[in-house]
């Protein structure tokens, strides 16, 4: 798995300084797109060409909270690939602790929103 850090900045939380729950996604997006280019990957790239990778599916489940000036670890793998589609796995930590955990399927598809095959180098990328 490859890791970033983040930090929690005001706009992240809620009133209570908290991490606002939708904005744990902002952050697995993050990981996600700092994976592929770890793997010489370019997701701006790749939308020029026009194959784009929608979200088709998120699984996340919240085990604790991030809170304000915390300096969070997103930890991103993937789990399959198959012919139009790839599934990361992701933690969410702070000092080692797992604050929260996903899985997320995004699609490859076309400008119309058509399925498309995912570029050669994207299914040849090692799965955990």
């Amino acid at each position: 798995m490859e890791t970033i850090k983040a930090k929690v900045y005001y706009e992240d939380t809620d009133a209570g300084g908290v991490v606002y729950y939708a904005n744990y996604l902002r952050f697995l997006e993050r990981g996600r797109t700092e994976f592929l280019a770890t793997h010489g990957m370019d997701v701006a790239e790749y939308h020029r060409r026009g194959q784009i990778f929608a979200v088709a599916h998120v699984d996340i489940n919240y085990r604790k909270p991030a809170r304000l000036g915390d300096i969070i670890e997103i930890k991103t793998g993937i789990s399959e690939i198959k012919h139009a589609s790839l599934t990361f796995v992701q933690r969410i930590e702070r000092d080692g602790t797992l604050l929260a955990e996903a899985s997320a399927t995004l699609a490859c598809v076309d400008e119309n929103g058509k399925p498309r095959r995912l570029p050669e180098e994207l299914a040849n990328l090692p799965t955990v």
